[in-house]
């Protein structure tokens, strides 16, 4: 563990429909004939109707048989939301050691980490047999849950106090590294998020976010 600077904070966010404009779950679906089916299974997801876990296995068994070639496509799609380089490069600038933890998939947000400079990446991973998705993930899922251990696990790493620490997200899937986090805020979130978040972040672009980070933890 290191020691952190008086100042320094963690930054962690979601992926899909926060760093990005989508889900990649449903761009996936798109190539194997059931987007309607698996937005419907996301949305409800994302109102907390329904479990994480639940929602991610019904959505990835309907990926079954889709050529591995399919992640390539998907990467093509993927679209940052607007202000995600600037938020992302402003807390290069700062030091301030930023993470991605997502429902989403390695293969997906690993490049894209990695374009963006970020070296901490919690995701879901698909199972590829022959070529070919099964339909079924691998290694246990990144559920609500995970993605709070992965907060607490990366100020841990550098020495930040847990009150220092932000989160950033939409889903109900973010709702416990939201209230895990000193300052959790909901991005362009649904109502659910917005009532439980410390702030919410509405019709703007990410790096609007900033104004709160600079507010005194």
């Amino acid at each position: 563990m290191t020691s952190a600077a008086p100042d320094q904070r963690v930054v962690v966010m979601d992926v899909d429909s926060t760093l990005i404009t989508g889900e990649v779950i449903e761009m996936l679906a798109g190539h194997a004939g059931s987007r309607a089916a698996v937005t419907a299974i996301t949305e409800s997801a994302m109102r907390g109707e329904i479990d994480f876990a639940t929602s991610l296995h019904q959505r990835v068994a309907t990926l079954a048989g889709l050529p591995e070639a399919v992640f390539d496509a998907v990467r093509a799609e993927m679209t940052l939301t607007p202000g995600a380089e600037r938020l992302v490069a402003e807390l290069h600038r700062r030091g301030w050691p930023v993470g991605l933890v997502s429902g989403g998939f390695h293969e997906l947000v690993d490049p894209l980490a990695e374009r963006l400079g970020i070296g901490f990446v919690r995701a879901n991973r698909l199972e590829v047999e022959a070529g070919h998705l099964t339909g079924r993930v691998t290694g246990p899922v990144v559920d609500a849950e995970a993605k709070a251990v992965a907060l607490r696990e990366l100020a841990r790493a550098h020495g930040v106090p847990m009150e220092r620490t932000v989160a950033i997200g939409d889903g109900a899937n973010d709702l416990r590294m939201l209230a895990a986090a000193g300052l959790g805020i909901a991005f362009n979130a649904k109502p659910v998020v917005c009532a439980q978040a410390d702030v919410a972040v509405l019709d703007a672009p990410l790096d609007a976010v900033l104004e709160h980070l600079d507010a005194p933890a």
